[in-house]
């Protein structure tokens, strides 16, 4: 991709994402996503119907008449973005690229955080954090962003979600409000589930969700879900580069592969659950305005 042509997807990008954030996702995102802290702002005189558990007896006692503290809330807003990019992301058969929907959802998120005068930063992982932007304000900020989603090609193409999740929660001090978005495709994850075990994920999963607010959104593919009958096919794991033969033409083979995607789901959904996460499922071929507006209201 040259220069030229990066600079036009860039501003494609931005067009079309900035006015989601501007005209759809305002009101969701102030009243979905605003300040969780609480900080003291004065001290008044008590009044009738005030809650008594916030008297300050230290004044109390020196005026000899009752006090009470005022909080505010903290509006100022720090948004993480999880993105992977492992190699799974680089497969797509209706419309568009997995990569390509992931880099306009992550856009959308990070205007609608800066048209909240909020601060966006992003992880980008594969089976390891490939690169860390710390969080920071401005249209300069996000326009670096959008360049990133675009063009990094990360050192290694497979998934590890743990690993991702360490990160955040040991590199992300503050509280803040996170959406990693992945096709969740960590094969060592969804083979240690199968055991009935507490998995790695299920525990650093826990360990972010407690200390920030954690979304997921996955991006996924039609045909991740079921094979066409086209006869043989030659199939390639994008992320351990084996490749197989695949008899697409036997029923038995389509419905184990459907079978799989949905044992997958249903290990998710689980893992979504036990942790409390809001969650969405978009597919590439699908309006992702939809997904999250329906993730912003949840």
């Amino acid at each position: 991709m040259t220069s030229e042509e990066l600079l036009n997807k860039v501003r494609k990008i931005e067009i079309k994402t900035r006015g989601l954030s501007k005209n759809i996702f305002a009101g969701e995102y102030h009243s979905q996503f605003k300040g969780r802290g609480m900080a003291f702002s004065e001290v008044r005189e008590y009044q009738p119907g005030d809650d008594v558990r916030s008297i300050d007896w230290n004044v109390t006692a020196r005026l000899n008449r009752p006090y009470i503290k005022v909080f505010e809330e903290e509006r100022e807003l720090t948004v993480m973005l999880l993105v992977d990019v492992s190699g799974s992301r680089n497969f797509g058969t209706l419309s568009q690229y997995k990569r390509d929907m992931m880099a306009e959802v992550a856009a959308t998120l990070a205007f609608s955080t800066i048209e909240n005068n909020d601060k966006v930063g992003v992880i980008f992982f594969s089976d390891k954090v490939e690169k860390f932007i710390p969080a920071k304000k401005g249209k300069t900020h996000v326009l670096h962003i959008i360049r990133e989603l675009l063009t990094f090609e990360p050192t290694s193409s497979r998934t590890n979600l743990t690993g991702a999740l360490q990160y955040f929660a040991n590199a992300q001090k503050r509280r803040c409000t996170a959406f990693l978005i992945s096709d969740f495709q960590d094969s060592q994850f969804l083979q240690t589930a199968k055991t009935g075990r507490k998995t790695e994920l299920e525990k650093a999963w826990m360990i972010a969700a407690n200390k920030h607010d954690l979304q997921a959104i996955q991006i996924y593919d039609k045909r991740e879900t079921e094979l066409p009958d086209v006869g043989l096919l030659k199939l390639k794991d994008a992320e351990t580069g084996e490749r197989i033969w695949v008899d697409t033409s036997e029923k038995q083979v389509r419905d184990a592969y459907a079978k799989a995607w949905r044992l997958g789901q249903q290990t998710l959904q689980e893992l979504f659950t036990k942790t409390n996460t809001d969650h969405v499922s978009i597919r590439t071929d699908e309006d992702y305005v939809r997904g999250l507006k329906t993730l912003f209201r949840q």
